[in-house]
């Protein structure tokens, strides 16, 4: 790793951990934004998806911004959204509006996640790129660590004076961004030449690897905390069951990262989906709040496997095509929101239709319908990098 990563890199750290705070704040807080606001199961996954429907929107308009701007102004911009969308959510009360908050701060952090990935990609060498990628995701799985441990607070004491606070602490980032290089000159390269690489199916592949972790993440972020409330649990329980489920994530991620450097891609994620296809129909057997609770921190550790080798692999296929890590993160964004909207959106009106159980099983099927494919794709062939 490159020397002038040592400085960079908790403080793209703090960002994202930030981001992610802000993110998995609304998770315990669901159940009482359903009762004060009368949400169906619907109405509640689209608020929820709010925020990656704000990344999506802007993932390839933030990498283009890194692109020419440098990753120091795209940081900087998303913090400031962030800023601005926190606020915004602890003071208003409808729910269009909350919705348009977290669609603000889902634009931010486009901007951020892009800005923040290509600048560490930059001051990193290849053969430690799942290391350091491991310590960011790392940094912003502790942010969902505090994420729903705010939310339980901002439940029992309300929402605007903490929220405000916070929006104060974060706005405190902005000194350590703007103070750092860029550590990278502008490639210049336009979006338009980048969209050719889609059609690559290495690259397809890798990107559907990364939406589908968030299609399970986007539905149990749902139906879970919904099905804890009606198994009796309150938002203490909730936010304690999401909190040690993400400190089980966060301590998983830095090593899964490390072993994807020195074994390859494939093998960690061959074993995810086979992991996931068998926990994720579980989460509707449970009659007790306290198994559904273990449930959630076992299906969280098979996730937490997952994201680095998908994230690395995705800047290893973006290096050997000559595209700018900027788009390649913004690759990575776009194919998380759409993940998290899906599973979200598509877990709420499934379950509103037709029961929990129903999105489960559908994403069990699409886990091993992966699994099958990925043994046989040109990924497993060789399409991932090897050992160093």
């Amino acid at each position: 790793m490159k020397l002038s990563s040592t400085r960079l890199a908790p403080t793209v750290g703090a960002v994202v951990f930030l981001d992610t705070m802000f993110y998995a704040v609304i998770t315990p807080l669901l159940p009482q934004l359903s009762h004060q606001l009368h949400l169906s199961k619907l109405s509640a996954g689209l608020m929820t998806a709010a925020y990656p429907g704000g990344m999506l929107v802007a993932s390839l308009p933030g990498g283009a911004l890194a692109v020419r701007r440098g990753p120091r102004f795209t940081v900087a911009v998303g913090v400031s959204l962030l800023v601005g969308s926190t606020v915004a959510f602890g003071l208003l009360r409808s729910v269009p509006a909350l919705d348009a908050a977290r669609f603000v701060e889902g634009i931010g952090g486009a901007c951020s996640w892009a800005g923040g990935l290509a600048w560490l990609v930059a001051a990193t060498d290849p053969e430690r790129r799942g290391a350091v990628m491991g310590s960011a995701l790392g940094a912003s799985i502790v942010g969902s660590l505090f994420g729903p441990a705010v939310g339980g607070l901002a439940s029992a004491l309300g929402r605007p004076v903490l929220f405000c606070v916070l929006a104060g602490v974060a706005s405190l980032l902005l000194v350590p961004v703007l103070s750092l290089a860029d550590e990278r000159e502008s490639s210049g390269q336009p979006v338009t030449d980048v969209l050719r690489v889609l059609s690559d199916p290495s690259m397809a592949g890798a990107m559907w690897l990364m939406a589908l972790p968030a299609i399970v993440s986007g539905a149990y972020n749902v139906l879970v905390p919904l099905q804890l409330h009606h198994l009796g649990a309150g938002a203490g329980l909730i936010g304690v069951t999401f909190l040690v489920a993400a400190g089980v994530e966060a301590v998983i991620s830095p090593l899964a990262g490390r072993l994807s450097d020195r074994h390859g891609r494939t093998p960690l994620l061959r074993g995810a989906l086979l992991g996931l296809a068998a926990l994720i129909p579980c989460l509707t057997l449970p009659g007790a709040s306290l198994e559904l609770s273990v449930l959630v921190v076992a299906t969280v550790a098979v996730l937490g496997v997952f994201w680095v080798p998908v994230m690395a692999l995705l800047a290893d296929l973006a290096e050997r095509q000559g595209i700018d890590q900027a788009h390649a993160a913004a690759f990575m964004n776009l194919a998380w929101a759409g993940g998290q909207i899906v599973g979200a959106a598509g877990g709420g009106a499934g379950a509103k239709g037709y029961g929990d159980l129903a999105p489960t099983v559908a994403v069990a099927v699409v886990c091993l319908v992966t699994l099958v494919w990925l043994r046989s794709s040109r990924l497993a062939r060789g399409g991932l990098p090897q050992a160093a």
